[in-house]
């Protein structure tokens, strides 16, 4: 038998995850994911790209599933020299994998930044 006793009145959504504006920032102040380990120019801003693969829920992810990408590997509006992802989800995955395993590539970045200002 399941123990229910941990969980909420059976039909509610578990809480949002709280925003984490400072978070978003440290992640476009790294450079795109993708230009950096393809030896890729860079030639636009970096943006914070919340994870879209393997969800199925409407909700968007949690700040802390955010990767780097440059708005042409992002939104591809500005910049149509890449591909981007928001514009073909599924050749992008196959090109670059699953934006959900950029978060540790992100994370590494993160870390090592702040190892290097202390």
């Amino acid at each position: 038998m399941t123990d229910l006793s941990a969980r909420g009145p059976l039909g509610l959504k578990a809480p949002r995850v709280p925003d984490d504006p400072a978070h978003l920032a440290r992640i476009r102040a790294l450079p795109c994911c993708i230009c950096a380990e393809w030896g890729l120019p860079q030639l636009s801003p970096t943006q914070a790209h919340h994870c879209i693969h393997g969800r199925f829920s409407a909700r968007r992810a949690p700040d802390c599933m955010a990767i780097p990408l440059c708005e042409g590997h992002h939104q591809g509006l500005l910049d149509g020299s890449k591909l981007a992802l928001h514009q073909a989800p599924s050749r992008w995955r196959r090109l670059y994998g699953n934006d959900t395993d950029w978060i540790s590539w992100a994370e590494d970045r993160l870390r090592e930044r702040e190892e290097q200002t202390i």
